[in-house]
């Protein structure tokens, strides 16, 4: 009987190490973005992972527009996932530099694309890590290791994802909004 007590103790220990963790690390990446400080935003972001999540995002959205007037190929999905990729990343980086990533965390402007203007989403500053129920209600966990933050109240606010990868949480995603993303796919050429 005391073993399943103290393996009961153990797992409740470890998930209050888990959510703290994650909870702190929020914190410091919502203080950070606050403050517009550069170095501990990339300090706190996955870079590649975050690219990555945008890249899918911005094809994603490319493959249902070239599908709403005919029914896309597979070899035409094929090479918008290669071709269009790698469109679709150079315009991610531009994107994602230091600067503008800082940016786009505090004030929700999307900076860097040739042509786009005033595309915004919400921003880390409508988190208010004080009111632990909002917080909650904005959660969602993705898989063990990665969560996801709805930022505005919205359906289609837009958010971010945190992943654990060993030495902490980090920024691994952005989810742009609808409107967002089709603005950018619209950037990418049709042929």
């Amino acid at each position: 009987m005391r073993w399943i007590v103290a393996v009961f103790a153990a797992l409740l220990v470890l998930l209050l190490v888990y959510v703290g963790s994650a909870f702190v690390s929020l914190d410091g990446l919502v203080k950070a973005a606050r403050a517009a400080d550069i170095d501990e935003v990339m300090a706190r972001t996955d870079l590649e992972r975050t690219k990555r999540s945008l890249v899918d995002q911005i094809v994603g959205a490319y493959l249902k527009r070239l599908g709403e007037k005919r029914p896309v190929r597979p070899l035409e999905r094929m090479v918008a996932n290669t071709y269009g990729a790698s469109i679709a990343d150079a315009l991610v980086g531009k994107m994602l530099t230091k600067e503008n990533l800082a940016s786009l965390l505090q004030d929700g402007k999307v900076r860097g694309v040739d042509g786009v203007t005033n595309l915004s989403l919400e921003t880390l500053k409508a988190i208010e890590l004080s009111d632990l129920d909002q917080v909650i209600r904005r959660i969602s966990l993705v898989k063990p290791v990665e969560f996801a933050i709805r930022l505005g109240d919205a359906e289609d606010a837009g958010g971010i994802s945190l992943h654990f990868n060993g030495a902490g949480w980090q920024l691994s995603g952005i989810q742009l909004p609808a409107r967002v993303v089709q603005t950018l796919a619209a950037t990418l050429p049709v042929r």
